[in-house]
């Protein structure tokens, strides 16, 4: 195999919304450094199974039905 080929795979510090640290290997940064994160698994609905909602999707159509009342929708 040929040398210099490969990234340097290393253990980073992953700072997760809530606060939480954890250790993973990684080509991102240098070693030891630490990487925080706006969203992570822990609250992305696309991780939570859709469970976690980032908006009220019944507060959105109240508001469409209080607007267009009127208007026979």
């Amino acid at each position: 195999m040929k040398a210099d080929t490969h990234p340097d795979y290393h253990l980073i510090n992953v700072k997760m919304t809530d606060g939480t640290v954890v250790q993973m290997k990684s080509t991102w940064g240098t070693e030891g450094e630490t990487l925080s994160l706006d969203i992570d698994p822990s609250v992305h609905p696309a991780w939570t199974g859709g469970n976690t909602r980032l908006m009220d999707a019944g507060g959105r159509v109240s508001k469409f039905k209080n607007k267009y009342a009127g208007l026979g929708f």
